[in-house]
């Protein structure tokens, strides 16, 4: 169902008036304390699982505590987008804020997994109009032609997210409680909240008229999530030929197949159908997916192998992560410079997917005995690749469109990112606790969950055992994951080299 709805007619102040610099960094300390806050929260959790599933238990819905979140996040950005463009941007952004505050409230203070899980849904959905607000604010407070100044800061906030995350997820953990990686986001959010509500003056709405495609947005919720379940329980709680998997299956093709129908009739869908006609965008959304899929799988796993087997604290495993966001962030930065300079980025992609393979390939090799230097090499060589992918790939997803669809188009492929990452999570999660559970019982005294900490009181063998078993898990996780970075190499393949905008040549699509 599509719900169009009158906006009010735009106001005489509506005019857009001349900024001042303090005014404009003033907000934007605001939004990009949200938009920190929402980038934060994905990352935060990977250094305190260990000692959350210990405390907790729930090894086998360790991938969904990330999925929920990232899931939600998905489904939400779209509608946020909408409501903004209905009820004004400065009300919804304030509302998505609230949402994630109570939602990280509520998690922090889950006695169990089911709620923490639940919980990080609810943080999700708040996350959803948290990134699409702020953007779509800044266009409403800057001229185009001074907007990429500004846009430049919030790009920035990403490696600083990517960086901070786990750090910060580690040493709460370690000082504190894990359950603080949740609660620090209150103040910060209130922060945000009497930052934007106090300086915060946006001009009147332009649109008298919006449509949102609510039944596109619940199919696509409804399918996602199934696909979701499907690739986290089978081979895990059920067999991949028992009736819930088969049935989880049959949701997922019925309500994607039904959400393609809506979106070739919907006047504003939630994803353009029409944008997969072009080659280069359908491929460069494929790498996008994989890039998300390996990127938050070596975030989420990576610190299980760091701080069960290398005995690393929560703390020191956010800093061994650097590796990895350092390789990442230098790539990506280069390789921006070399496409601006050149105009080529087709060698770039075939690399990335290259050498991000061979990263997951060199990661799968790990053992009981591989030392702390060897896997920082290995993270860099995945962090270079994935690096060369990030940014190149949204720069093809743009130049694959007319430039009143770039806005839709890069919406696009962050959900897709988004989604490679719910997926890629949740099925190596389970991948990984099927090679953990069998030598859980065996290590853990009556079958109980163990922290990090608590593996120094066992007995040799019995650590051994479990060490092992958690080793062998990463093999098949990143083992796995390198099988299917292949996929991304051959899209890589796929893409041509066409002319960026703003070249001497003409652009096609």
């Amino acid at each position: 169902m599509t719900t169009t709805t009158a906006g009010p007619a735009p106001a005489a102040a509506a005019v857009d008036l001349p900024r001042s610099k303090r005014e404009i960094y003033t907000v934007m300390s605001g939004l990009l304390l949200a938009m920190l806050l929402a980038m934060l929260d994905n990352l935060v959790v990977g250094t305190a699982m260990p000692t959350i599933i210990g405390e907790l238990g729930g090894l086998e819905h360790l991938s969904w505590v990330v999925t929920a979140y990232a899931l939600a996040t998905a489904v939400s950005t779209p509608v946020w987008a909408k409501l903004g463009d209905l009820y004004g941007r400065k009300g919804v952004f304030m509302a998505s804020i609230v949402v994630f505050l109570v939602g990280s409230a509520l998690t922090g203070l889950s006695q169990n997994m089911g709620e923490l899980i639940g919980f990080r849904g609810a943080q999700g959905l708040g996350a959803g109009g948290l990134m699409v607000g702020a953007m779509a604010i800044i266009a409403d407070l800057v001229p185009l032609r001074e907007r990429g100044r500004y846009q430049g800061m919030m790009a920035a906030v990403m490696p600083l997210a990517f960086i901070g995350g786990p750090l910060l997820g580690g040493f709460l953990t370690d000082n504190f409680s894990w359950r603080w990686a949740f609660y620090i986001n209150l103040p910060l959010g209130v922060l945000a909240l009497v930052v934007v509500g106090l300086t915060m003056h946006l001009p009147g709405r332009r649109a008298e008229r919006v449509s949102i495609d609510w039944r596109g947005a619940g199919l696509l919720a409804a399918g996602l999530a199934a696909l979701t379940l499907l690739c986290s329980w089978g081979g895990s709680q059920y067999p991949w030929t028992s009736a819930p998997i088969i049935m989880l299956g049959v949701v997922t093709v019925a309500a994607l197949a039904a959400f393609v129908a809506v979106e070739r009739r919907v006047t504003e869908p939630v994803l353009s159908l029409a944008l997969f006609r072009s080659r280069n965008f359908t491929a460069a959304t494929a790498l996008t997916f994989l890039t998300g899929f390996a990127m938050f799988g070596a975030v989420t796993f990576l610190p299980q192998f760091q701080q069960n087997v290398q005995g690393a604290s929560a703390t020191s495993s956010g800093l061994q992560l650097l590796p990895l966001m350092g390789g990442m962030l230098v790539t990506s930065l280069l390789g921006g410079q070399l496409v601006t300079r050149t105009g080529r980025y087709r060698g770039l992609l075939i690399a990335g997917s290259m050498i991000m393979t061979a990263g997951l390939a060199l990661l799968a090799t790990m053992s009981v005995t591989t030392g702390q230097l060897t896997t920082s090499v290995y993270m860099v060589v995945l962090g270079v690749g994935m690096g060369l992918l990030m940014q190149t790939t949204m720069l093809v997803v743009q130049n694959s469109v007319a430039q009143r669809d770039v806005g839709v188009a890069s919406g696009a492929a962050t959900l897709f990112r988004t989604i490679g990452g719910s997926i890629g999570v949740s099925l190596l999660g389970t991948l990984f606790a099927q090679q953990v559970q069998s030598a859980r019982a065996g290590a853990a005294p009556s079958g109980r969950q163990l922290t990090p900490s608590m593996l120094e009181a066992l007995p040799a063998p019995l650590r051994e055992a479990y060490q092992s078993a958690i080793t062998s898990g990463i093999h098949q996780v990143f083992l796995w994951a390198a099988v299917i970075a292949v996929v991304a190499l051959i899209a890589a393949w796929g893409i041509r080299e066409v002319p960026l905008r703003g070249s001497s040549s003409r652009v096609t699509t």
